[in-house]
């Protein structure tokens, strides 16, 4: 899903999660049935859940996170190592971020791929092409939530630091979008 979506403060946002697939925000896409596309392909629904974080954790202001379009699916791949797990995501993804004080919210198209390596550690390392919803409490962006998008990787630590990485890598704030 590559088009314009409108927040509150009705500034158009195309390119904009992953997820967020995943990257600590407790999000995991939510669907009826399973893609077209999906069916006998190996590619499995990957929903995604509501979520809220606390004020300070992100955003000066509490926040709440809901799918509005989600068409994730995934697929597990011959693992690289042993002790570690190789999925694939794809898929419309489309995350109404809101700020939990003022009802602000945004709309952030967040349909990109990645292909995940999770560790035994906990740790992760993210390939990604296109935009996902990163929400970073300690790494190496300022604590907030974003939409990275481009061409990048995102290497997770076991205790939950985020480095987000790559020559292609673009940011916007959703906490200053909804602030």
């Amino acid at each position: 899903m590559r088009r314009s979506v409108r927040g509150t403060a009705g500034t158009a946002f195309g390119t904009a999660c992953v997820t967020v697939l995943a990257l600590g925000l407790g999000t995991a896409p939510a669907t009826a049935a399973p893609p077209a596309a999906s069916q006998g392909s190996g590619w499995e629904p990957a929903p995604s859940a509501p979520w809220d974080v606390p004020a300070g954790e992100r955003c000066a202001f509490a926040v709440h996170g809901e799918p509005i379009v989600d068409e994730v699916v995934g697929r597990e791949l011959s693992p690289p190592a042993e002790g570690v797990t190789r999925t694939a995501y794809k898929g419309d993804l489309v995350i109404r971020v809101t700020n939990q004080e003022t009802g602000a919210h945004f709309d952030a198209d967040v349909s990109g791929t990645a292909l995940v390596d999770a560790y035994a550690s906990g740790a992760q390392f993210w390939r990604v092409l296109g935009p996902v919803l990163v929400g970073v409490g300690e790494g190496s962006l300022a604590r907030g939530l974003y939409v990275v998008d481009g061409a990048y990787t995102i290497d997770i630590s076991a205790t939950g630091t985020k480095t987000v990485a790559g020559p292609a890598a673009r940011t916007d704030s959703i906490c200053a979008r909804i602030d």
